[in-house]
C-alpha cells in the first residue's frame, strides 16, 4: 500500500504467557531481536484476555502456571483462531508431558531450560508452517474461481501496450485500476502484475464483490471475531488478511456498498485492517488490484461509488480493448483456447480450416475473449479429428441457424408456477441469450449485477 520498495515483513506477532518474571525479560528482549513482535503475560488469564482482543501468529506458554494451565490456555487460543500455532514450555523433560501437548494441538514443545537457537529455530519452522498455510488457502480460494491455464495472448498493437503497461508497473507497490468489458481478461491482467512483481511468491487471491452476500461482505473481506454475529461460532480470517505479503485482487470494485467503500478507502489509506467485532486493529501488506467493466466516473455523479475511493484506487490504470477491435488475435487466442482444453490435440497440422476462422473473424464478440473460450470449447467436443471447420462451431456462428428468438410468453404454460419460479425462469432466459453474461443479463433484465448475484445464489441454497 506504501509506495516504496522496502523488504516485506517477515516477523512473526507472538504472544507468550509464563509466570516466571526473568523468561519474560528475556523474551521482551530477545523475540524483537529475532525479527518478532512480542506480547508478554504473566498468567494464563492475561494471555486469554489478549487473544480475545487481537491476532497473533504463535502463542508460546508454560505448561505450568497458577491458575488456568497451558493446555487449558492452548484450548481456548484455539476455538478463538484455527490459524494461530502453539508451542509448550516445559520444565518435565517427559514423554507424557510431550504427548499430552501434542495431542491438545501444539505445534512443538521446548523443555526448560531452552536454548535461545533452539526457540529461534522452531520460530522459524512456525513461519514456515504459516506461510504455506496461506498459500495453501489461497490455492484453495483460486481453484473455486479458475479453470484451466490461462494467460494473456495476442500481439495485436492494444495487447502490446497492455503488456508494455504491466511491466511498467509490476515492480512498485501501486495500486492498479483495470477497466475493461466483461470477458476481456481483467484477471488475467492482475494475475501478471502479481506474478512479475516481488511478491509473486506470496498469495494471490482473487475476489469477486458483485458475488458476495451484501451482509457477508465485510466479513468475507476483512474477517470477524468469534460471536461477532449469529453464526460467528469462531474466528474467520478476511480475504486480506489471507492475502497478507501478496496482492488480492478486487473484481467488479464498482459494486461493493456504500459503507464497505468506506471501509475499504481507510484500509487502503492506514494499511491497517479490523475484524468485525473486534475493537484492535491490524497491520496487513498487501497490494491492491481493482477491476472494473463500471462506468465509476458516472457512478460518482450519481452518488454511488465515492469520489475519493475512486482516486484512491487509481494510481495507475490499465485498459483492456475488446475483443472486436482486435481481431488480428483471434487466430492466436483461438488456437491457444484449443490447447488449453485439449492437451493431446485431436490430430496433426491446423487447428482450423480458414472458413472456420474467417467465421470466427466476423462475429461481434459481445462476450469477448470468455464468449470466444465457450466456442471454442463446444467446437472441440464436436470435433473428433483436426481440424475444426465451419460445421463444428456453435450454430448462431455457424449460419445454419441463425439467433433463435426467445420464446413468447403467451407460448410458455406458466400454470401453477410460483412468482419465484416466473423470476428464475425469466433470469435463465436472459442468461442463455446472453451466453451466460451476467452484467449483460442484469441490464436486459433492468436489475443490478449484485442483485442478479443474489437471485442466483438464494436459488442455489434452495436448490441444496
Amino acid at each position: 500500500m506504501t509506495e516504496n520498495k522496502t523488504k516485506l515483513p517477515k516477523g512473526l506477532h507472538v504472544l507468550f504467557a509464563d509466570d516466571e518474571e526473568s523468561l519474560q525479560e528475556l523474551i521482551r528482549f530477545e523475540l524483537p531481536r529475532m525479527g518478532h513482535t512480542v506480547t508478554v503475560c504473566p498468567n494464563g488469564e492475561t494471555a486469554l484476555a489478549a487473544l480475545q482482543q487481537d491476532h497473533y501468529d504463535c502463542l508460546i506458554t508454560d505448561l505450568d502456571m497458577p491458575g488456568m494451565s497451558g493446555i487449558d490456555l492452548l484450548g481456548q487460543a484455539r476455538e478463538l483462531s484455527d490459524e494461530i500455532e502453539c508451542v509448550i514450555l516445559t520444565g518435565k523433560s517427559t514423554v507424557e508431558s510431550a504427548i499430552a501437548a501434542l495431542r491438545y494441538g501444539a505445534f512443538d514443545y521446548l523443555t526448560k531450560p531452552c536454548k535461545l537457537i533452539e526457540l529461534e529455530s522452531l520460530l522459524q519452522r512456525v513461519q514456515s508452517q504459516q506461510q504455506l498455510t496461506r498459500k495453501i488457502k489461497a490455492v484453495s480460494h483460486q481453484l473455486q474461481r479458475v479453470e484451466g491455464h490461462n494467460q494473456l495472448v495476442g500481439n495485436h498493437p492494444l495487447m502490446l501496450q497492455v503488456q508494455a503497461l504491466i511491466q511498467r508497473v509490476a515492480p512498485t507497490t501501486s495500486t492498479v485500476l483495470v477497466r475493461g468489458e466483461t470477458g476481456t481478461g481483467k484477471e488475467l491482467v492482475a494475475r501478471e502484475i502479481h506474478n512479475q512483481s516481488e511478491r509473486s511468491d506470496q498469495p494471490f487471491v482473487a475476489v469477486n464483490c458483485g458475488a458476495l452476500p451484501e451482509n457477508l461482505i465485510e466479513s468475507e473481506l476483512f474477517g470477524h471475531c468469534k460471536g461477532a454475529f449469529t453464526g460467528a461460532d469462531s474466528q474467520r480470517t478476511g480475504l486480506f488478511e489471507m492475502a497478507n505479503h501478496g496482492t488480492i485482487m478486487l473484481d467488479e470494485i464498482g459494486e461493493l456498498p456504500k459503507n464497505v467503500q468506506a471501509i475499504l478507502l481507510r484500509v487502503l489509506e492506514s494499511g491497517e485492517i479490523r475484524r468485525v467485532g473486534d475493537n484492535q486493529t491490524f497491520h496487513v501488506d498487501v497490494r491492491v488490484i481493482c477491476a472494473t467493466h463500471r462506468d465509476l466516473e458516472s457512478m460518482v455523479q450519481h452518488g454511488e461509488f465515492r469520489e475519493d475511493l475512486l482516486f484512491r484506487i487509481n494510481p495507475f490504470e490499465i485498459g483492456i480493448p475488446p475483443l472486436r477491435d482486435r481481431i488480428a488475435d483471434i487466430s492466436l487466442l483461438a488456437t491457444h483456447l484449443y490447447h488449453r482444453k485439449q492437451p493431446v490435440a485431436k490430430g496433426d497440422g491446423d487447428v482450423f480450416t480458414a472458413a472456420a476462422l474467417a467465421t470466427l473473424e466476423s462475429a461481434s464478440w459481445k462476450g469477448n475473449v470468455r464468449e470466444l473460450a465457450n466456442v471454442i470449447e463446444h467446437a472441440s467436443i464436436l470435433c473428433d479429428q483436426l481440424p475444426i471447420d465451419v460445421h463444428h462451431l456453435p450454430q448462431r456462428l455457424a449460419g445454419t441457424d441463425s439467433q433463435t428468438p426467445a420464446p413468447s410468453v403467451g407460448a410458455t404454460d406458466f400454470s401453477g408456477k410460483t412468482l419465484s419460479e416466473l423470476e428464475m425462469w425469466a433470469i435463465n432466459q436472459a442468461l442463455e441469450r446472453h451466453e451466460g453474461n451476467k452484467p449483460e443479463a442484469a441490464k436486459e433484465l433492468g436489475v443490478s449485477l449484485k442483485t442478479l448475484y443474489n437471485k442466483l445464489n438464494n436459488q442455489l441454497d434452495k436448490s441444496a
